[in-house]
């Protein structure tokens, strides 16, 4: 038939990438208005609360295990519970009652570079020069974004930047610490439970702060705000990212952080009529060169196969995907959703 000849020739794989990076390009701007209706961490707590038991209800359907059983299974689950979940989507989520979701999406971009620190220090890993040059320039680029100088160090988008800066440092953080944890675990189970457990802690942590439930408002905007967050980028986005770790591998899958800020701030300009600013886009190159020189071979390959992928059609494999684990969070810290 026609379409199964389209098929066999046309990959559907760069449409699933950018419709990834769509879903959760939006979430930052989903998060900024959700903010108006629900306590920060109550927010959060809810969407995993709710997110997690989908997931999970998934992987006892698709998978052939849906509760861990040994040891470095259970740390998994914790480490990215507490720092991935919890840790990133608590401060994300606090540090958007400051800055805008746009703004927030770029500062998460850093993530592949912080990723790199981390794995330096924590795992031995040689710091070479690309390494370093690439790390600088990322920091560099968040301090752009923040507007950083002596007399706005303790401004309101300064001090937004700063914690999304340290919510995407416990994101990057969390993908190190799993990397020694080396389980067959299926994904889709580590992350439905990951999301449970994260989600009590963002009640806990919720609670400690003064919220509760009584102080949301339950308006059709806030009601679609959470259904977004839940549904499409808390449940479809997974399993969207699910299918194409196994396609493209953990490293190439981090491009698909570069496409989020681009998502965000056009939905930002749509929805809200806000604009980023020129320190914002410059930030976000010099944040984008530093991944690019710390991940020179991901990009030329990248590059060649956009090039190429009409004559080669599915047929090359990325090195990541042939190679790694299988794991999304033991060898790559992987994009961060929103």
């Amino acid at each position: 038939m026609i379409s199964d000849k389209i098929g066999s020739r046309v990959s559907l794989t760069p449409v699933l990438f950018v419709l990834l990076a769509t879903v959760w390009g939006g979430s930052f701007v989903a998060i900024e208005i959700g903010l108006h209706y629900f306590p920060p961490l109550v927010f959060a707590g809810l969407r995993y609360a709710v997110a997690g038991s989908v997931v999970l209800g998934y992987a006892a359907v698709a998978t052939d295990r849906w509760r861990p059983r040994e040891r470095d299974e259970y740390l998994a689950v914790g480490v990215v519970g507490a720092f991935v979940i919890a840790g990133y989507h608590g401060l994300l989520y606090l540090g958007e009652l400051r800055v805008s979701g746009a703004v927030a999406s770029v500062v998460v971009s850093l993530s592949p570079v912080l990723t790199a620190g981390f794995a330096a220090v924590l795992l031995d890993e040689r710091l070479t020069v690309p390494k370093g040059v690439g790390f600088a320039l990322g920091i560099v680029g968040v301090g752009v974004v923040a507007g950083l100088n002596p007399t706005s160090a303790l401004s309101a988008s300064v001090l937004g930047v700063g914690l999304v800066l340290l919510g995407i440092a416990c994101f990057a953080l969390g993908g190190v610490l799993t990397r020694p944890l080396r389980t067959d675990f299926p994904i889709a189970t580590m992350e439905g439970w990951a999301m449970l457990g994260g989600s009590g802690l963002l009640f806990v942590a919720g609670r400690i702060r003064g919220e509760s439930l009584a102080a949301i408002r339950l308006t059709p905007t806030a009601l679609a705000s959470f259904a977004y967050l839940t549904l499409f980028s808390g449940v479809v986005a997974y399993l969207l990212y699910f299918h194409l770790l196994d396609e493209l591998g953990p490293t190439r899958l981090n491009l698909v952080g570069y496409l989020e800020p681009v998502v965000a701030t056009l939905a930002s300009w749509a929805v809200l009529d806000e604009l980023v600013g020129p320190s914002t886009l410059v930030g976000f190159a010099a944040i984008f060169a530093g991944f690019a020189v710390l991940n020179r071979h991901v990009v030329r390959e990248v590059a060649v196969s956009v090039r190429g992928s009409s004559a080669r059609g599915d047929e090359s494999v990325s090195e990541d995907a042939a190679t790694g684990d299988g794991t999304a969070w033991s060898s790559s810290a992987g994009p961060a959703d929103d």
